[in-house]
């Protein structure tokens, strides 16, 4: 029997796909398939759907958090480092054919920032959210509302006169690249733990990183004056990044910096806010 509060949520992201029932209270079954860089869209979506096969019936509508842009339900790559995908997938014509049940679509990190406004550090609260891991994907939720389309594409922001993406110059993928540039083998975490023994040229690393995250914060504050900044993701969860970033922001003036917080909800955040969405969107709907 179907339960009305009942979504099927999947978040599509460029290593894994997160496939979960989430009701009211919250994750109920939760399934994790590999995405495919390779498979290209339509073999991603049989993959999610198929880990849902089971929860058939028990969830009304289908949520979905995905890395780009989605506009007019129509799914694109804006970096197609992170995953390729075809301009103008129409992803929610692809996914309610596939269903026959109504669907929506947000950017994954609006979807967790959408998350971490409901149910984790803003409580409710405007905030700008941050997800600094494999990329930098962002969120804004301003007068209670999810600012959607290109808002929050903080990643995609120029660094520097050549043009290059500020997530080019502070991502986890950007830290390993530095290393091998400098003679290492290190992924990213390898890169936080040789910069907590002291290796300087990691600190070097971790330490350019947080600094431009530091500036984005201060250029976010410049433009939208949200009364917190949530971080998240591999890096910006990492042991001390955040302090990091909070000592190199460039000064304000008089004008004290937005507070820099941790955000609560974890891979989690995406599932649970684009489901929250969809239960809203969906509210008015019949069934």
């Amino acid at each position: 029997m179907t339960d009305d509060s009942a979504i099927l949520a999947v978040d599509i992201g460029g290593t894994k796909t997160l496939v979960a029932l989430v009701d009211a209270s919250g994750m109920v079954e939760e399934a994790t398939v590999s995405t495919a860089r390779d498979d290209g869209p339509d073999r991603w979506l049989e993959a999610a759907f198929s880990a849902a096969k089971p929860w058939q019936g028990r969830f009304h509508g289908v949520g979905l958090a995905v890395t780009g842009f989605v506009r007019n339900g129509c799914w694109s790559a804006m970096n197609p480092a992170t995953l390729g995908i075809p301009p103008d997938y129409p992803l929610i014509a692809r996914v309610e054919a596939l269903t026959s049940l109504p669907a929506i679509a947000v950017n994954d990190a609006q979807a967790a920032a959408w998350g971490e406004h409901a149910f984790g550090a803003g409580r409710g609260e405007d905030l700008v959210f941050l997800t600094i891991s494999t990329g930098i994907g962002g969120g804004i939720v301003l007068g209670g509302r999810l600012q959607k389309g290109l808002a929050g594409h903080f990643g995609l922001t120029t660094d520097g006169d050549d043009g290059a993406f500020l997530e080019d110059r502070v991502s986890g993928r950007w830290m390993a690249a530095e290393a091998r540039r400098q003679g290492h083998e290190a992924d990213a975490r390898q890169v936080f733990a040789d910069a907590s023994r002291g290796e300087t040229w990691a600190m070097d690393i971790v330490a350019a990183s947080a600094q431009r995250v530091g500036r984005l914060c201060r250029n976010i504050q410049l433009a939208l004056d949200p009364p917190r900044i949530v971080l998240g993701g591999g890096i910006g969860l990492a042991e001390g990044f955040i302090d990091r970033v909070s000592a190199l922001r460039p000064p304000l003036g008089a004008v004290p910096p937005v507070p820099v917080c941790r955000a609560e909800l974890g891979v989690r955040a995406g599932i649970l806010g684009v489901a929250n969405l969809a239960r809203i969107a969906f509210s008015g709907r019949g069934r």
